[in-house]
């Protein structure tokens, strides 16, 4: 995939994209994993239907995305209904259609004063992308 082609997708794109929409930028063998809590969802069908249960899904604003070839980082924020998450996904595809995306969840935390010296605040914990 070119640069071009990926933040158009990620910036531009994903957030506005239908369960349908979605479905048709993945690959047929689409698979999604999710490390931190054991999950694989298999195939684009799968991943549609899961989303089309989805009871209140997540808004995502996507922060930064690196990468080149069939490899991508995207490193975003996700509101679960004010449950906030940075969310790193490492996005693979395969004939010019999301292959793979692997997704990791940190909740941000409040940074401990010792540190305050040696450090730049980015932004609040939960606050608005930068």
């Amino acid at each position: 995939m070119e640069e071009q082609e990926v933040r158009e997708l990620f910036f531009e794109r994903l957030e506005h994209l239908s369960a349908e929409a979605e479905y048709e930028l993945r690959h047929p063998d689409y698979v999604m994993e999710m490390p931190q809590s054991g999950e694989r969802i298999r195939g684009r069908e799968a991943m549609r239907a899961f989303q089309e249960a989805y009871p209140n899904p997540p808004t995502i604003q996507p922060r930064r995305v690196v990468g080149s070839g069939d490899v991508w980082v995207v490193e975003a924020r996700s509101d679960y209904g004010g449950q906030v998450f940075d969310v790193a996904m490492i996005v693979e595809f395969r004939d010019g259609k999301i292959w793979r995306d692997t997704r990791y969840y940190a909740e941000p935390f409040e940074a401990p004063a010792w540190r305050a010296q040696w450090v730049e605040r980015m932004e609040e914990p939960g606050g608005p992308a930068s």
